[in-house]
């Protein structure tokens, strides 16, 4: 017996941790403090950015000017002129129309603008000044039913003549076609065969 309480007080336990109630208090404590604090940090930071509604754009979206054309691309060059296409708001560089369309017409972009993605509801008299003014771009280029009539008959004449020319073509193909058979036989060949009068004109 005072072999083994020996052995039991004689084990070191001095690699086991050893918990401080009253640090780990005081950690605690601080974690709630710097909780508490987190959100009034954010709010002091001041009020909420108020963003424009989305608005039409008023430029024309350039993406054929470089279409077809060579550009030598180092990776040292500046961004705007990488391969891609080039957003100078978000300073970023987009490999395709397809998504640099996507790009400019996305949130990140409309914020970097300072506007939301919320539109602006329209009241009645901008929806009839709309109206007025899209009657009026129609009335100036004016088209009528004639106009169509007048543009159904022009093709079908051009239709037509298309293929009288088509049918006199053949004409001449098959004519050039019988004139080259005649001139590669042999006159002597087609006198001893009874070829001979094929290629009178005698009536």
């Amino acid at each position: 017996m005072a072999n083994t309480s020996n052995n039991a007080a004689g084990v070191d336990n001095t690699f086991r941790r050893k918990f401080d109630r009253e640090e780990f208090l005081e950690r605690a404590r601080e974690r709630e403090r710097q909780e508490e604090e987190g959100p009034h940090k954010s709010k002091s930071k001041g009020p909420p950015v108020q963003r424009k509604p989305l608005k039409h754009r008023d430029y024309e979206v350039d993406l054929e000017s470089r279409l077809g054309k060579t550009q030598v691309v180092t990776p040292i060059a500046p961004l705007s002129q990488q391969a891609g296409y080039f957003c100078s708001v978000c300073e970023c560089v987009v490999k395709d129309s397809a998504n640099y369309l996507d790009h400019i017409n996305g949130k990140k972009h409309q914020r970097a603008l300072g506007m939301s993605m919320r539109v602006e509801r329209a009241s009645l008299q901008q929806v009839q000044e709309r109206f007025e003014k899209l009657k009026k771009r129609k009335t100036d280029g004016t088209f009528t039913e004639q106009d169509l009539d007048e543009r159904i008959l022009k093709q079908q004449q051009e239709e037509e003549e298309r293929k009288r020319q088509r049918r006199e073509r053949k004409k001449e193909k098959k004519k050039e076609k019988i004139v080259e058979e005649e001139t590669e036989m042999d006159p002597d060949v087609a006198a001893m065969m009874g070829f001979g009068g094929f290629g009178s004109t005698k009536k």
